[in-house]
């Protein structure tokens, strides 16, 4: 059964190129003009990738992701016209797996949707490693801890992933954006720490002293050994 992607955007020109290319590379594709409808869409639908614009009518993208990420862990790609970084940092904290800038190549964003779907299916090796109080089953894509099952993103799984399997060894944070995205942007690195700052508030007892995820300062990041 085709994987179903929700593209939510108020530019019609831009909804419709992505509905065409996503469907074209065998996709199921909704559209949504603006931002309640595109909730509204999602929560109904359940669709297995959101593709999201930063500026909506109505309810902007931020506050979109912040509600579709208290519903479940759906992988999300942000679009944005906006240049700051600022911005981009937000979306990805209030946990969005990837962005795009516009004006933007559909077929960039055919070939995102495809990693970030790939991550989100897991399917991996068999594996499950185990550190301290943490368990990481990464063929079942599921992360535990004594109080109970955590929830991520696949990119946060992804990162906690490469980070777990090998303890004491430090990844920069290019290296950390090759295992999240499979190539590397050096524009992009700051959003690693983004990813990290989520990892920890969900994992580390308390965030502010981290067990497991610890910073090797002007490197990048290690997990304990």
């Amino acid at each position: 059964m085709p994987k179903t992607v929700l593209v939510i955007d108020d530019e019609p020109k831009i909804a419709e190129l992505c509905r065409d290319y996503l469907a074209a590379a065998g996709y199921g594709v909704l559209t949504a003009r603006d931002g309640p409808q595109g909730l509204a869409l999602a929560r109904r639908e359940r669709p297995d990738l959101v593709v999201l614009d930063l500026m909506l009518p109505g309810m902007d993208g931020l506050d979109v992701c912040r509600e579709l990420r208290r519903d479940g862990n759906v992988p999300i790609i942000m679009l944005t016209a906006r240049v700051e970084e600022t911005d981009k940092l937000i979306g990805l904290e209030l946990g969005a797996d990837d962005y795009l800038t516009k004006p933007f190549s559909p077929r960039e964003l055919v070939a995102r949707a495809r990693t970030v779907l790939r991550r989100a299916s897991g399917g991996g090796p068999s594996e499950v490693i185990r550190a301290g109080t943490l368990t990481l089953d990464r063929a079942r894509y599921k992360v535990s801890l004594p109080s109970g099952e955590v929830t991520l993103t696949p990119t946060e799984f992804e990162i906690l992933a490469a980070l777990a399997g090998q303890p004491g060894r430090v990844f920069s944070r290019a290296q950390l954006l090759t295992v999240a995205r499979g190539v590397a942007f050096e524009s992009y690195e700051r959003a690693i720490d983004s990813h990290i700052r989520n990892l920890r508030r969900k994992i580390e007892p308390p965030e502010d002293e981290p067990q497991y995820i610890l910073t090797v300062h002007g490197v990048g990041y290690k997990f304990a050994e």
